[in-house]
């Protein structure tokens, strides 16, 4: 599959894993915060910034009972309408331009999950490199065609989508226009429980769609996220929040900017480390192989004296014969007189 590009950055097989700050409504609906989470992203080597592009009355209605209603003591959202949520978290439109500035500055991608028409609309106005599209919005095939018509690299999580859904969705972006887009194994819960990761599937999910895969994390830590990058992941986005302890609609599953290094770093040794199927002495183990045990003559011999358990070990250095050869060797005579320290040769015999 060939790799993509976004912005300044290359995204596949060879290239550290692109990673994507989500800054959600952790901002509180405070620019100046927002504007230092920025800040604190590109400090933490972040190499793409990205928003949600909505409004409360572009997501839901204003009705505060039924199914408008959280009610479900596990959500981290519990007691609030989602109209209310929605007020609560959204980035209000005309902070977009300078948070987009702020992350540029810093030579990070800057972009968005826009979730219905009008705001595909705003963000092309914004010249946004690339669009997200969000795991409950995966279906609208509406919102999908319109983002693949930009012309510009989509990514697509895939939380709750089935197979047949994932592949409705490709066929989509495809159909209108869109050759350069990556899937995001994604775990629609807040926060997520690793066991449902499900990690397995990233590899599947290349082979089914021949794309590049990532993920979209929403557990605490970076565990998965590094695991995520061993099985293949060229893609990895998590929430960011300054201060986890001060709140934030999301805060619970985000990262702190240390955590955000961390994920870089380790993410990063991670897709390193995968490497390619290798036996044998790599390049850099070379000079390790001369302290390999090996055989060594252990005791002054004269002439025609017998190698026994005691003059002849397997000990370090590598300079001698291999050990495998010491039960052959047992028993016979030596050649000419050698010395104690004398590594074990086929002419000695």
């Amino acid at each position: 599959m060939k790799n993509i590009k976004i912005d300044r950055f290359n995204v596949g097989d060879g290239f550290p894993p692109f990673i994507i700050a989500e800054l959600s409504g952790n901002h509180n609906q405070d620019l100046a915060l927002a504007l230092k989470m920025v800040d604190a992203a590109a400090e933490a080597g972040v190499h793409a910034l990205k928003l949600q592009t909505y409004t409360a009355d572009t997501m839901t209605i204003d009705v505060s009972e039924g199914e408008f209603y959280i009610d479900d003591e596990n959500s981290l959202w519990n007691g609030s309408s989602l109209y209310q949520l929605y007020q609560k978290a959204y980035t209000p439109w005309e902070w977009h331009s300078a948070i987009f500035s702020r992350a540029k500055e810093h030579g990070m991608v800057a972009f968005s999950t826009p979730f219905d028409g009008t705001a595909v609309d705003f963000l092309e106005t914004l010249d946004v490199p690339c669009y997200k599209v969000a795991s409950f919005e995966n279906t609208d095939h509406t919102l999908l065609a319109k983002v693949a018509k930009t012309g510009k690299p989509v990514i697509v999580s895939t939380g709750m989508a089935s197979l047949v859904e994932i592949a409705e969705a490709v066929n989509t972006l495809e159909q209108n226009g869109c050759t350069d887009y990556v899937l995001l194994k994604c775990t629609s819960q807040y926060p997520a429980d690793p066991v449902n990761a499900n990690l397995a599937t990233i590899n599947h999910m290349k082979q089914m769609f021949n794309c590049h895969v990532g993920l979209s994390d929403h557990t605490k830590g970076i565990g998965v996220a590094v695991a995520a990058t061993a099985l293949g992941a060229t893609v990895i986005e998590k929430h960011f929040v300054i201060d986890r302890n001060a709140g934030g609609v999301d805060a619970a599953f985000s990262l702190e900017p240390d955590e955000f290094k961390s994920l870089v770093d380790e993410t990063g040794r991670a897709a390193i480390a995968v490497g390619s199927v290798n036996y044998g002495c790599t390049s850099s183990e070379l000079a390790s192989r001369t302290h390999r045990r090996s055989l060594y003559i252990c005791e002054d011999l004269a002439e025609g004296e017998l190698l026994t358990v005691s003059s002849l070990r397997a000990i370090r250095p590598g300079m001698g014969l291999a050990v495998k050869h010491l039960p052959t060797l047992l028993g016979r005579p030596v050649t000419k007189a050698v010395t104690k320290g004398t590594p074990m040769s086929w002419d000695l015999v």
